[in-house]
């Protein structure tokens, strides 16, 4: 008997690196401009990038259906497997749900974390499910254990831009064009599946200061857990900036920093040029 690793595209780990690391990614369905891809597998990330900038209407996405879900976990349930399923926040999509019904049919032997996270969030937890079942944990254990630890996940990212907060109705054109004027890079956290906006810097360079801060306040990284750091958009030169600028963060404690693009679920409403931070706080004594 074996655990299988499930999660969904919102985790932006690649098709090729979840087959190398025996994981099974569902896509998540993009529609653009009326033409429906799915994630990771009929469009990657770079040419998602490349029609947001001239697609008529913003992307939407829709979350994998019970079904889909179901088309996964029946062969492994068949074959006497077990299945752990790490999704997208409940509170930012369907997700969940979806897997919970299908988890339900499937009576028994999978087991669904609701990752409370996104993106690389998601994915920080998903890597240390791969550690564990590679450490001979059975699919309860992995479930228990990444249910006790996901409170620990830190997502914190900068926005570069405005304008696509406020083309999906998050962000008054009034308001957006303001803070474009000034320069406004506002600081955002994900915390229990939930955005806050935690500070609104003016330029790259304050916000770059400010992410920095807001990792330090958390009480520290803990570096025996996974860590990642994501850009959107084709060029990671901001990203590649802040890693300079967050220098102290990093040197000597990592190797190397593991980094990934975030894709179309979270990139349809933030926009290229955002950057985002993703690891588990030191746990408190």
């Amino acid at each position: 008997m074996s655990v299988k690793l499930i999660s969904d595209s919102a985790c932006d780990m690649t098709q090729r690196e979840a087959g190398e690391k025996g994981v099974i990614i569902l896509p998540v369905k993009t529609m653009i401009d009326g033409e429906e891809y799915l994630d990771g597998v009929t469009i990657t990330t770079e040419e998602f990038y490349q029609k947001l900038e001239t697609c008529r209407d913003l992307p939407t996405t829709s979350q994998p259906s019970p079904a889909d879900f179901a088309a996964i976990l029946e062969p492994v349930v068949a074959a006497g497997d077990e299945a752990v399923v790490i999704t997208l926040a409940g509170k930012l999509s369907g997700t969940y749900q979806s897997a919970v019904i299908a988890a339900e049919d499937a009576k028994g032997g999978v087991w669904v974390v609701d990752s409370a996270s996104a993106t690389i969030g998601q994915n920080i937890l998903l890597r240390y499910a791969i550690r564990l079942r590679d450490q001979g944990l059975t699919g309860g254990e992995i479930a228990r254990e990444l249910e006790r630890v996901k409170g620990r996940v830190c997502l914190l990212a900068r926005v570069d831009t405005l304008e696509y907060l406020m083309r999906g109705g998050r962000l008054s054109r009034t308001a957006a064009i303001a803070g474009t004027l000034l320069q406004i890079k506002p600081v955002i956290s994900v915390e229990d599946g939930e955005i806050h906006v935690l500070g609104k810097a003016r330029g790259s360079k304050q916000s770059d200061n400010m992410l920095t801060e807001f990792i330090e306040k958390t009480g520290g990284i803990d570096f025996d857990m996974p860590v990642m750091l994501a850009y959107s958009g084709t060029d990671d030169a901001l990203l590649r900036g802040y890693v300079e600028n967050s220098r102290r963060l990093w040197e000597g404690r990592l190797d190397d920093l593991p980094i990934t693009m975030i894709g179309s679920t979270i990139s349809t409403h933030a926009g290229p040029g955002a950057i985002a931070v993703a690891f588990f706080a030191k746990e408190r004594p």
